[in-house]
């Protein structure tokens, strides 16, 4: 009974420091709370050195096309449309006024770039590309073989050109292909219906409405960009107003306005982290392993792990050095992602006020140009004792797989445990 309280106790300590750190984390940096607008950091720790004797061989890679504009006119266009017919009845505070303004700037500068990668997105794929090459020079020597692939998305097409040429120009002898065809589409970006319908009715769902609800701080926004009550509450939707708003001001951070226009001086920080906590619960119902979604949308990714284990096996038999890097969307880094229980992403969590208590906090999975790279090791071609580690944003991260040497893993027990995960589904479900 005494263990039993003690263990409680200390449950109870470590889900409070969790959250606090939430909070406190994007009260340093409020660009967090953007969560899959993030704007990617980079690498936030050293990497462990390899085990001795052991040399870098091949790298298996997705990522998420680097930082765009909005794909949706309506997240532009919402927001500066409620304010421009307030301002003609003279509805709007001076606070509203500018920012109106703002949007208006906001807008101009996206227009007709729906979707299209920015300046900063193609930077982020040449910077994580530069680092891959510097951080495991081996497996770019010589003429390695680079085999990159990309969805059919320009973005994601633009970002798989920015990595390849800076790999191309740090070593112009690798020998690179390039492809983007429908042909890859079934695990590059799954489309299934089943798995979509699941993340479209969240939205639908009693507990997400009753957890929105609950965090929702619209009326404060309004009451300080309009000046008439009665007015927001006849001719205003106040929750659908503050979403559009605080995704356009989450958004600056990947163009090049970001120096020049806020829209966070809008929102207090109780509201900013507020608007986050409803996200992240979005993100989680809709890709994670809530059982308030049966605990199935991770396997939307099966065939892209079946992929990945597939082409590891094929160029680990190879005798010289190879890389498979993949380009595409946040929907597929965050499910698979759940898929391996990296940094025990994968959890069921059943109520959705401690989601972000038990550690669960989508910035840190899917930023833009988020990405998943599996870092494999030898001693010579021919070893049968293939290790490796899987960095999570560059960052090394943890598998659910028992190691006599993290964060590294050897890759038999890998291939073990996931191959009988991905059976335990069954395709008609």
């Amino acid at each position: 009974m005494k263990k039993t309280l003690i263990w409680i106790l200390l449950t109870l300590l470590m889900t409070d420091v969790s959250a606090q750190t939430a909070k406190e984390e994007i009260g340093n940096n409020l660009r967090l709370s953007a969560s899959s607008l993030l704007a990617y950091r980079g690498p936030q720790t050293q990497l462990t050195p390899a085990p001795e004797g052991m040399v870098p061989f091949y790298i298996s890679h997705y990522g998420r096309h680097g930082s765009c504009y909005m794909a949706n006119a309506v997240d532009y266009d919402y927001s500066y449309n409620v304010l421009r017919l307030a301002k003609v009845q003279g509805k709007l505070t001076q606070l509203g006024e500018s920012v109106l303004e703002r949007l208006g700037t906001i807008r101009d500068d996206a227009r007709g770039r729906l979707g299209d990668l920015t300046k900063l997105g193609s930077e982020q794929h040449r910077q994580i590309a530069k680092r891959m090459f510097e951080r495991f020079p081996e497996v770019f020597s010589n003429d390695a073989h680079v085999d990159a692939k990309s969805t059919i998305v320009i973005r994601c097409i633009l970002s798989m050109a920015n990595a390849t040429q800076q790999l191309a120009m740090m070593n112009p002898h690798l020998t690179i292909t390039q492809d983007a065809s429908s042909h890859d589409m079934y695990y590059m970006n799954q489309n299934d219906p089943i798995f979509w319908k699941r993340e479209s009715d969240l939205e639908k769902s009693a507990p997400y409405l009753k957890f929105c609800k609950n965090h929702d701080l619209s009326n404060l926004l309004t009451k300080r960009l309009f000046n008439d009550t009665s007015y927001v509450r006849r001719k205003m939707n106040s929750t659908r107003f503050n979403d559009h708003l605080f995704k356009a001001a989450s958004h600056i951070q990947n163009t090049e306005l970001r120096n020049q226009v806020t829209l966070y001086d809008v929102f207090s920080d109780k509201e900013v982290y507020q608007n986050w906590l409803r996200e992240n619960a979005r993100s989680y119902i809709g890709f994670a392993a809530s059982p308030l979604n049966d605990s199935m949308q991770p396997f939307s990714q099966r065939n892209l792990l079946r992929r990945i284990i597939a082409e590891a096996d094929s160029c680990i038999a190879l005798p010289t050095p190879s890389a498979s890097l993949r380009f595409g969307h946040e929907t597929m880094v965050l499910p698979l992602v759940c898929l391996l229980d990296l940094n025990s992403y994968g959890q069921e969590i059943d109520d959705l006020e401690q989601v972000v208590r038990k550690g669960w906090h989508n910035y840190n999975i899917f930023p833009m140009a988020a990405n998943i790279q599996f870092i494999f090791y030898r001693r010579h071609p021919g070893d049968t004792d293939i290790v490796f580690k899987v960095l999570l944003n560059e960052d090394e991260a943890t598998l659910p797989l028992k190691t006599d040497m993290a964060p590294y893993y050897h890759w038999k027990d890998f291939r073990e445990h996931f191959l009988s995960v991905l059976d335990t589904y069954v395709e008609s479900q």
